[in-house]
């Protein structure tokens, strides 16, 4: 059944959100959040549930204002504490921990390109609480990213209309930022709008109907002339004219998520077999986690794992790497942020690769048990399988082997 929400979800904002003053504290809050957003998860999942006290809570929490500027009340967390962080929030549910994957990307965009006005308005209400979600994908174009939504002049500043799908969060969100081109002296170009999820002519339908990925609050986002200040409106595409880390920060969000879905369904493989498998016949042992093919099969899985979490610890290093050449002005901006790219796809790959096939190892390690309906283990996989389509791995390793065998750096501008 489809619903139709005008307005944010109240509570989501005002008084009672923690401050988060550094990186470490940040980690520790989202360590304290996991046990209690994974009791449920399955449930949430069975049910369609959207998080919305989770949601709540992680408002709350404080984690969403993290990467505000310090001047700004923020705690300025780098690239790495943010991934850290989603990773930690996949393990217990991969649909709750992508809700705020939007938020912190566009957050990025703010930071890059908003001005003075949009930075103390959206940054002011995040710190207070608020989710920013994303309106950029749409269906009826030649891609994902062929935009007819159109952002022009009108009356004292823009309107904007069209439809947006695939929208993360938007059903929970305070603001939606609108992808949309509009026109400049060299012909129309990426802008981005921050529009409060209740103007007037938003309306966002609960129309998401994927195999997985049941709740993250994704909906269509109708826009009937909706009005934009200018001070609102960010030329997006100035972010691509020089090096930039953008779409690689954005991208190693989505591979911290896949890394930490891994780890979450071996986590839950390994409590299922220790609980309620049976050892198989031929083994002759007397419990299922003594079966000397099964203790062999999780070393695999644990190695594929650690890889992964491995290849994305690395990956953030580098786009911290290259935010600090960029932030000071040094010379090789080009090679750290190709670097960065880099890295990151192939954390992306890795990660993608072991959340998919952990999640599918996890029938064959439990055995028949697990297969049944009513453990709902198969969220696991549905989940992974989902997300990690958002966009292709095949290009990541395309690019990848690019810059490996032709020294060529990967386009600047990114996906998310």
């Amino acid at each position: 059944m489809s619903e139709t929400v005008t307005g944010p979800t109240p509570g989501t904002t005002g008084g009672g959100v923690r401050v988060i003053a550094s990186d470490a504290e940040a980690v520790e809050a989202a360590r304290a959040l996991v046990p209690r957003f994974a009791e449920g998860a399955s449930g949430r999942d069975r049910d369609r549930c959207l998080p919305r006290e989770q949601v709540r809570e992680l408002a709350r929490s404080g984690l969403l204002g993290i990467t505000v500027p310090r001047a700004l009340g923020g705690a300025g967390a780098d690239a790495g504490t943010v991934a850290e962080i989603l990773r930690l929030l996949g393990t217990a549910d991969l649909s709750l921990a992508q809700i705020p994957q939007p938020h912190f990307a566009f957050l990025n965009a703010l930071r890059l390109r908003g001005g003075g006005t949009a930075r103390a308005r959206v940054f002011g209400d995040v710190l207070s609480g608020s989710l920013v979600s994303n309106a950029q994908a749409e269906r009826s174009g030649r891609t994902a990213h062929t935009h007819a939504t159109r952002l022009e002049r009108g009356g004292d500043g823009w309107r904007v209309n069209g439809s947006k799908y695939y929208a993360t969060g938007s059903l929970l969100a305070d603001w939606i930022a609108v992808v949309a081109p509009a026109a400049t002296p060299d012909g129309p170009r990426p802008h981005i709008a921050f529009v409060p999820a209740d103007a007037p002519g938003v309306r966002v339908e609960d129309d998401w109907a994927g195999m997985g990925q049941r709740t993250t609050a994704s909906g269509t986002v109708h826009l009937a002339d909706v009005a934009v200040p200018d001070d609102l409106v960010l030329p997006q595409y100035l972010t691509f004219e020089g090096p930039t880390t953008y779409g690689a920060f954005a991208q190693l969000l989505h591979a911290a998520i896949d890394v930490g879905a891994a780890r979450g369904a071996l986590a839950e493989a390994a409590a299922f077999v220790r609980s309620k498998s049976r050892p198989w016949f031929e083994s002759g042992v007397d419990t299922a986690p003594e079966d000397p093919l099964l203790v062999h099969r999780f070393g695999e899985l644990e190695i594929q794992v650690r890889a992964a979490e491995a290849l994305l610890a690395s990956a953030a290093d580098r786009v911290d790497a290259a935010d600090a050449v960029l932030a000071g002005g040094a010379p090789g901006a080009e090679d750290a942020t190709a670097e960065a790219s880099v890295a990151v796809a192939a954390a992306k790959v890795a990660g993608g690769r072991a959340a998919v096939e952990v999640s599918s190892a996890l029938f064959e390690v439990a055995g028949t048990r697990a297969a049944a309906d009513s453990e709902n283990l198969h969220r696991h996989w549905r989940d992974a399988r989902t997300h990690t389509v958002h966009d292709p791995v095949r290009w990541k390793v395309q690019h990848v082997g690019e810059y490996s065998l032709n020294r060529r750096r990967p386009p600047r501008h990114g996906q998310i």
